[in-house]
């Protein structure tokens, strides 16, 4: 499975990352016209100033998830690519889940956990890489060495 990551020298707080991810999550997928629909929708990445710099934060898809052995609906999982993803069919709202999580990378809309779900209706593009015209943000295989 890719895993997309940051490099917090070419980041320059811009947030395009973050307003990319909400258009994507949208329902109409128009970055002009997500600002007219009846509930905002919730980006899965968070840009944070931390000193001068910008931390591009979302999540890791980590390899022994806390969010998953926390979750008491089963709601969050791991699939066999390896993602870690929420079915928001499933979510109870009780948010152990967001409690957990070291990078603080789980949010709470309404009803569900809402976190990084590598925009699956995609296919492999990302729409926190494709925005970030420094390259901050990039995607390799997990069998390749990191650049």
């Amino acid at each position: 499975m890719p895993k997309i990551y940051f490099n917090k020298d070419k980041c320059l707080g811009c947030f395009s990352c973050s307003y990319a991810c909400a258009v994507e999550h949208s329902k109409t997928k128009d970055p002009i016209m997500v600002h007219s629909e009846e509930e905002t929708p919730i980006p899965r990445r968070a840009v944070r100033p931390v000193g001068e710099a910008s931390l591009s934060v979302s999540c890791n898809h980590c390899e022994t998830p806390l969010c998953v052995e926390a979750c008491i609906s089963g709601a969050m999982r791991k699939l066999e690519d390896c993602s870690v993803i929420c079915d928001t069919a499933k979510c109870t709202g009780c948010w152990m889940c967001i409690m957990v999580c070291p990078f603080s990378a789980i949010k709470a809309s309404k009803k569900y956990a809402v976190k990084c779900d590598l925009c699956p209706d995609r296919k492999g593009s990302y729409a926190c890489i494709e925005s970030c015209k420094t390259k901050a943000l990039y995607s390799v295989s997990t069998t390749a060495k990191t650049p």
